[in-house]
């Protein structure tokens, strides 16, 4: 096998959707749970920014290869 193909498996094998799409979700999940607590303004302030950082990963790893 030649180093090409080596490193195309490898990076086959850390960029499948799967794996990607449940960070993304989980990201999306957390940032609502941040969205909706009483008890952090902090953690209420940087929601948005945690939903929309979520949500423009979900993007990008729906292009992913299964």
């Amino acid at each position: 096998m030649t180093t090409a193909a080596l490193d195309k498996r490898g990076l086959a094998r850390w960029f499948r959707r799967g794996p990607w799409e449940m960070v993304a979700m989980a990201l999306i999940a957390g940032g609502i749970v941040m969205l909706v607590q009483p008890f952090s303004l902090d953690l209420y302030s940087y929601s948005f920014v945690t939903i929309l950082a979520g949500t423009l990963g979900f993007v990008v790893v729906s292009h992913f290869p299964e």
